[in-house]
């Protein structure tokens, strides 16, 4: 057993953190950190656990964890590890943008790894220290991979998302409200979404000539939670062959399938599943990809890193099964 540590507990995705670890059987949660919930049961703000847990928030931290997870808002786990030593054993998992960049993956001699497991399994089973992909990042790099990784991508990526309102995190917002959201579609951050750098990132390092253009427009969705990403660019072999490229570069992975039918979001919504669909037409390949945004964009894959760098199942605390009907 391992002692898990929770920075940032009140949040969407630190909810859903604690649900997984708590029916994960190699792990027991040390402590859950909310400065502004100290002392108030767990279940009271994540309702969904009444039952499950009587454990509290507290604002006190055990430095000697064996690993801690860093659910704070973008901008803050830099600040929150130059205030909280921890033991030079304790593994470091951040959900949050600050270390996924090339440039700023080295943090007071650590050194952080891009947790993406279906490109970096290998780096992620030695690593001390990862950097959790974005949700949007996550759906995108999976649709693009298996073609950067054999060289192919010839032309610019163009990219169409949709998110659900879980996407924004608890804090309301005009955009948030129920009001706003409902029967609702938007887009935002057209072509400049801070996703794009941990893209960009990730294709290089899979084809290192690539100097196209990945236009991304995100889109705000009226549903919960969930990300359906459509992408195209130009391809020169046939469907089938692209089919089965991509099932041959997912044919190892835990949780990324490639499908042959045409993807809906209610078969990954509660999984830490990645759906692909692949389908050409003329000269371009479309690429759908599905993923729930807290769980394999998120809180879910956060423990897959776990898992992987502690030698346990990949798939332990994570067999869930979507919610269909």
């Amino acid at each position: 057993m391992i002692k898990v540590g929770i920075i940032g507990g009140a949040g969407y995705t630190a909810g859903e953190l604690i649900r997984i670890l708590l029916h994960h059987t190699q792990v027991t949660i040390d402590f859950v950190f909310s400065t502004s919930n100290a002392g108030n049961k767990i279940s009271s703000i994540h309702q969904d656990l009444v039952g499950t847990t009587t454990q509290s928030f507290t604002n006190k931290v055990n430095p000697d964890v064996d690993v801690v997870f860093l659910c704070l808002g973008h901008g803050n786990s830099g600040k929150f590890l130059s205030k909280h030593q921890f033991s030079v054993t304790t593994k470091i998992i951040d959900l949050s943008n600050e270390f996924r960049l090339s440039e700023d993956d080295i943090f007071q001699g650590k050194k952080f790894v891009y947790g993406l497991p279906e490109v970096n399994i290998t780096q992620i089973k030695t690593a001390n220290y990862i950097a959790n992909p974005g949700c949007f990042a996550t759906a995108i790099q999976l649709a693009i991979a298996p073609l950067a990784h054999q060289q192919l991508i010839q032309g610019d990526i163009h990219v169409n998302a949709v998110t659900g309102a879980t996407g924004a995190g608890t804090n309301l917002s005009k955009t948030t409200h129920f009001t706003w959201r409902d029967n609702n579609f938007s887009f935002y951050k057209p072509f400049t979404h801070q996703h794009l750098g941990e893209i960009n990132q990730t294709v290089q390092q899979l084809q290192n000539d690539f100097h196209n253009n990945i236009l991304f427009l995100p889109n705000r969705g009226n549903f919960s939670r969930g990300i359906f990403a459509t992408i195209y660019t130009t391809y020169e072999g046939t469907e089938e062959e692209a089919i089965q490229l991509f099932k041959d570069f997912y044919k190892d992975a835990t949780f990324t399938f490639v499908s042959d039918q045409a993807l809906h979001l209610k078969q990954v919504v509660n999984t830490n599943k990645c759906l692909i669909h692949v389908h050409k037409h003329e000269n371009q390949l479309l690429i759908t990809s599905c993923i729930d945004n807290l769980l394999k964009g998120a809180s879910g894959q956060a423990v897959q890193n776990m898992n992987l760098i502690f030698g346990f199942e990949e798939t332990e605390g994570l067999q869930l099964k979507a919610n269909f009907f």
